[in-house]
């Protein structure tokens, strides 16, 4: 790599760690604090917590990944043109690819780390955290929720104990049912057990208050009664596994037995899919970043700045290649457009950079845009100058 092409590389690489990391922090944490219930309902510590966190993090550098990368490459080039490194490289008589290949290198590298990411590192990190998530709760009630106080199981479903035993053995068991939207549920018992598992909550001599939803109330009373507590304690091995849970090999050579795969096969289908395209994103970005920024500019005439344009196509294009793979869910045509979709962005992309063609906006907008800016421009002068003259 020739000296200029490593500072460019360098450079962009910088830039792209000064993005990335802090919009990665921001949106871990907001997922994170999402979890946070995991804390406060089961009674973990702090570091199962952290734990948790860290099987998070995966499954959100994908799609932070490819933006950063636009944002390094525009603002690294637009840093140079404004300070006329660009146009110094052009009247120097250098290629434009010592521009393009520093940014194409970085973007290729940063697409290999993403793959590795999507399809083996992220399904491993799901079900590590759902694994975690079902052994929190699985002994959630028969050795976590305080006696004589109402917890949340989930949502919709409430219950209380009066004393715990020994054998897992509960009394004074009164918990409320709001998950069934046709019925409300209040059941109370004497006394119950936890299987082993934590998959069945067994009360004896109790009751079971039914309401429908036109206010019809009855009343059944049982001897024993098996509540069904699977939909929270099962373990990620027997429960139901998302596709997006599944590594790329199960995605590759499905088992047809399998009851998720049989109930959705369209999902398993456009997961295998976006697994295998969204790598491309991140060179694709770096194309159109390119096309955006890649050439000497004046930056006299009013435009929007570059990043904005860059980001705003590479928003639409992520746009669209989510539609699209939610639509091949359930229409198998559909399927070839994951990929053709970012390859028909890259190869216009690439046409344009091939011809020294540079992305410009209409006249129309030019102009309204430069109109636009005047007048900010001239209300804050006007602005600033009415504060001075009121403060003499």
């Amino acid at each position: 790599m020739k000296l200029l092409e490593l500072y460019i590389f360098r450079r962009a690489f910088q830039m792209f760690l000064v993005t990335l990391l802090p919009v990665l922090t921001i949106i871990w944490t907001i997922q994170v604090l999402g979890r946070i219930n995991l804390v406060t309902d089961t009674g973990q510590s702090i570091g199962s917590f952290a734990t948790l966190a860290t099987f998070i993090l995966p499954t959100i550098i994908p799609v932070v990944l490819p933006f950063a990368i636009v944002i390094g490459v525009t603002q690294t080039l637009n840093a140079m043109n404004n300070d006329s490194e660009l146009a110094v490289i052009d009247a120097a008589g250098s290629a434009r690819s010592v521009i393009y290949r520093p940014v194409i290198l970085l973007a290729v590298l940063m697409a290999a780390f993403s793959f590795l990411i999507t399809n083996f590192v992220e399904p491993a990190s799901r079900v590590s955290a759902r694994e975690m998530v079902a052994e929190a709760y699985a002994d959630l009630l028969s050795s976590v929720i305080e006696e004589k106080t109402f917890r949340s199981i989930e949502e919709g479903l409430y219950v209380q104990i009066s004393e715990r035993h020994s054998n897992r053995v509960l009394t004074g068991i009164f918990l409320v049912d709001y998950r069934d939207p046709n019925w409300d549920l209040i059941y109370y018992a004497r006394e119950g057990s936890i299987a082993e598992d934590g998959k069945t909550l067994t009360m004896r001599d109790g009751e079971v208050h039914r309401k429908a939803k036109d206010g019809r109330i009855s009343i059944v009373k049982f001897v024993s009664y098996a509540f069904d507590l699977s939909s929270m304690t099962e373990s990620t091995g027997e429960a139901p596994v998302f596709s997006s849970d599944r590594s790329l090999a199960f995605l590759l050579n499905p088992d047809p037995t399998d009851k998720t795969f049989l109930a959705s096969p369209g999902s398993f289908r456009a997961e295998l899919h976006r697994r295998l395209s969204d790598w491309i994103l991140p060179i694709v970005f770096a194309l159109l970043s390119l096309v955006v920024t890649g050439g000497a500019r004046s930056s006299r005439r009013a435009r929007l700045h570059p990043m904005v344009v860059a980001l705003a196509i590479c928003f639409a294009l992520r746009w669209l290649t989510f539609y699209v793979t939610n639509l091949s869910r359930n229409n198998y045509s559909i399927t070839p457009l994951i990929y053709g979709v970012p390859i028909a962005f890259g190869l216009l992309a690439i046409f344009m950079l091939a011809t020294n063609r540079q992305l410009t906006m209409p006249s129309l907008l030019t102009d309204f845009t430069g109109r636009w800016v005047g007048k900010a421009r001239n209300r804050l002068v006007n602005g600033a100058s009415g504060s001075k003259g009121g403060a003499a």
